[in-house]
């Protein structure tokens, strides 16, 4: 075992420039830890944030970015039990992804579906964990119940698209072209909507309107979200692409029963995150197995072309998870 680690760093807050490669000392374990030996770990939302400076991490945490790594497992604290040394496993992390080893709380680790390769399982654990927490997790999932997602080719979306079809839900989606909208109907959408082109808030009101609603985008999408939402649907804000600060009728929610509501991951307490990781290993990771659910990797990135990840996350092209790999 090393004592030290290659690491991508940040040289100070700011654009994908200050991410530079770095090495550090091995993390020392807890008692409830593995010591993940990372192949990738997956770029998100959050991470770009706390480049920027604005998405500090928890007390306790690593200050590396990097919240979903895969790889295999290499030491494990003295409490842990249910894995064995040289295991392949994915995981939720706090932070500290972006190193070649990561330590992670055993019980937010989950094992590698057999359908899907090691690397490509670094892009599972953050987005479903989100989704499901935020759209299933101690809610009735109704049949045929319409499901609005926006930006449905990307990551987050992507995984609710998906998972959401394949729970029995009427999906629609909201993407930027054409290719994006027959790529989220190849994932299950029934109806994929090229919103620079087409009025989403029409389109789902004439299909009913939405039970659910899963937004990133914020700004004027907040009042869109209301008036496109039926009676008693729940409205989930992940993030604000477009802008937090809106002004809105507040008349409509109180009208139609709304739900309005978001959430960050990070910041749970780790019981929840380890009873999101029991729910997805009994309800979500099987449909892995039949074919049913697929990793969606556009890009692997060495951790040399960190900023190089990060540049085309901002730019919004890509269509499901990019990954940073150590080991390529």
């Amino acid at each position: 075992m090393p004592t030290s680690m290659k690491t991508v760093e940040m040289k100070e807050a700011g654009g994908p420039e200050v991410l530079v490669m770095g090495h550090r000392p091995v993390p020392e374990l807890r008692a409830t830890e593995v010591l993940v030996r990372v192949t990738a770990a997956g770029v998100n939302g959050p991470d770009l944030v706390q480049r920027r400076g604005h998405y500090p991490p928890p007390k306790g945490a690593s200050d590396l970015l990097g919240l979903e790594v895969s790889g295999e497992v290499t030491a494990m604290g003295e409490d842990v039990s249910g894995w064995a040394v040289g295991e392949p496993i994915c995981a939720l992390t706090n932070g500290g992804g972006y190193a070649e080893y990561v330590a992670v709380d055993a019980a937010h680790c989950l094992p590698i579906p057999e359908t899907v390769s090691v690397i490509d399982a670094a892009g599972l654990c953050e987005t479903y964990f989100t989704v499901w927490s935020n759209l299933f997790f101690e809610h009735e999932i109704l049949k045929d119940a319409l499901l609005l997602v926006h930006g449905g080719a990307g990551g987050i979306g992507s995984t609710a698209v998906q998972l959401g079809s394949q729970l029995g839900m009427r999906v629609f989606t909201t993407c930027a072209t054409a290719d994006d909208c027959a790529f989220a109907q190849g994932l299950g959408a029934e109806r994929a909507i090229n919103f620079k082109e087409e009025d989403f808030v029409k389109i789902v009101r004439e299909a009913g309107g939405a039970d659910m609603i899963l937004d990133i985008v914020g700004g004027d999408y907040v009042e869109r979200n209301i008036k496109a939402a039926s009676p008693d649907a729940r409205i989930v804000q992940l993030a604000f692409n477009a802008g937090s600060k809106v002004e809105i009728n507040l008349m409509p929610i109180m009208l139609k029963r709304l739900i309005y509501t978001g959430s960050t991951l990070r910041s749970r307490p780790e019981t929840f995150k380890s009873a999101i990781s029991a729910g997805l290993r009994k309800a979500v990771w099987p449909l892995f197995a039949d074919g049913r659910l697929r990793p969606l990797t556009h890009k692997v990135f060495p951790f040399e072309q960190a900023a190089e990840a990060h540049k085309m996350m901002e730019q919004a092209t890509h269509r499901g998870k990019i990954l940073l790999s150590p080991r390529i």
